[in-house]
């Protein structure tokens, strides 16, 4: 596979079910494990993800590579932009593991993300990464987006 389109093409992307949420959960662990964050307990983030699709709250990608199997995991919220009067999207969580790389399998979740944005009605697509991520800043900007001159403040409860 050397080129991009041609391995996009190839990657099968579908919305994970009550039935995928041990794949999807192997797949959001290793995003954790990415970004560093280590929950109290192991079965967290498959129950995190299980109430998430049971009560519609989010939509969850899973990417296939063929030969490879599923590499990829996205999560995306649905919110309201006050400025735009409408929905927007918030693409909260994009994985590939590592054997799922270079693939095209994140550029494929990426693309049906803002496609199905798109058909919803939504305003756009939010995301945020790491200062240094910038394999992924390479992606979302080849996709599009576009950095904003916003600063993005939080304040955790522990």
């Amino acid at each position: 596979m050397t080129d991009r389109a041609d391995a996009t093409a190839e990657v099968v992307v579908r919305v994970a079910g009550a039935a995928d949420v041990e794949e999807a959960a192997a797949l959001f662990r290793g995003y954790l494990d990415f970004y560093e964050v280590l929950p109290e307990d192991p079965d967290l983030p498959g129950a995190f993800l299980a109430e998430r699709i049971a009560k519609d709250e989010s939509l969850v990608l899973l990417a296939a590579v063929p030969g490879v199997g599923t590499v990829g995991f996205a999560q995306v919220y649905r919110t309201f932009s006050s400025l735009a009067l409408r929905t927007a999207w918030v693409l909260s969580d994009l994985y590939v593991a590592p054997e799922g790389r270079r693939t095209g399998a994140g550029r494929a979740m990426l693309r049906e993300v803002l496609r199905r944005a798109r058909e919803s009605g939504a305003s756009g697509v939010q995301l945020e990464t790491a200062y240094d991520n910038t394999v992924a800043q390479g992606l979302y900007e080849a996709e599009g987006f576009v950095r904003e001159e916003f600063h993005v403040y939080f304040h955790g409860f522990g």
